[in-house]
């Protein structure tokens, strides 16, 4: 028998009233992919065995669980639902069920209200840097009906995560805007480039309306502020500097700013680059 998670959408349900936007949030990409959801709730033992009573503390998990689950019913009402409760955190149960999954959603706890602090020891940080499969992280308020944005670098990290931004767009029917940023003082500025990989990869999802951009300036900012119009941010877990981290510089900084919701794109293959 298959494990719940195997090829779902499993999103993490937490109590925070933000968990149900990332249950809806998730229950669209399950739709849109064709993909159960799964629903894991992480539950403390330690924590209930000192309580006056053991049922207490289950009894709230599974109404969570309850909850996430009407939630996502009655956002999308042919996507078939499963709920477990495991034992242990939350960020280790997912990245164990995100080796068997198609995506693994979480809520960004705050994260993008935080100012300049820089949570690296933050749940959703931490789970987008170690998952085996793409990370999404939802926000507590729902995206507005923009583009889905994808920052280009030229990495093979970020063309895998174009090829990904693409299938989102055309299983979503929504455009695609691709943005490149080049660093002051760099004389390789790639418009062409950037036009060109782009329609490389455009080339199997024809429906898929794109914009490209190459604009000067800090990446990470540049990419912050330009999803902000944006109903989804695509990013690779790694740019043109893998070795400064599991998540690579303009990653953690979406993750940490951006006001959309987020998806880390980790655990594929190399992309196919021909089009074809």
């Amino acid at each position: 028998m298959a494990a719940p998670t195997e090829g779902a959408v499993v999103v993490g349900v937490g109590a925070a009233e933000e968990d149900l936007q990332v249950v809806r949030l998730a229950a669209h990409e399950a739709a849109a992919h064709g993909r159960a959801l799964h629903l894991m709730h992480a539950f403390n033992w330690a924590a209930a065995l000192e309580a006056p009573s053991v049922s207490g503390p289950r009894a709230v998990a599974e109404n969570l669980l309850e909850r996430a689950g009407r939630a996502a019913n009655e956002t999308e009402p042919a996507v078939p639902v499963s709920g477990e409760i495991v034992e242990g955190g939350p960020v280790e149960a997912l990245i164990r069920s995100s080796g068997s999954a198609f995506l693994a959603a979480i809520g960004d706890g705050g994260m993008a209200g935080c100012g300049a602090c820089v949570p690296a020891d933050a749940p959703a940080v931490q789970l987008a840097a170690r998952a085996g499969c793409p990370v999404l992280v939802g926000r507590a308020a729902p995206p507005p009906k923009g583009p889905v944005l994808v920052g280009v670098d030229g990495s093979e990290s970020s063309r895998t995560a174009l090829d990904f931004a693409f299938v989102r767009a055309a299983r979503h029917g929504t455009r695609l805007l691709a943005v490149r940023v080049v660093e002051p003082g760099r004389t390789d500025v790639g418009e062409n480039a950037l036009t060109e990989v782009v329609a490389r990869y455009g080339a199997r999802h024809p429906e898929v309306a794109t914009e490209c951009h190459t604009v000067r300036g800090d990446p990470g900012s540049v990419l912050v502020e330009q999803s902000r119009s944006a109903q989804l941010a695509v990013v690779g877990a790694r740019g043109e500097q893998p070795w400064r981290g599991m998540l690579g510089e303009v990653s953690q900084r979406l993750l940490y700013h951006s006001p959309a919701p987020v998806i880390v794109v980790r655990g594929l293959p190399p992309a196919p680059g021909d089009g074809a």
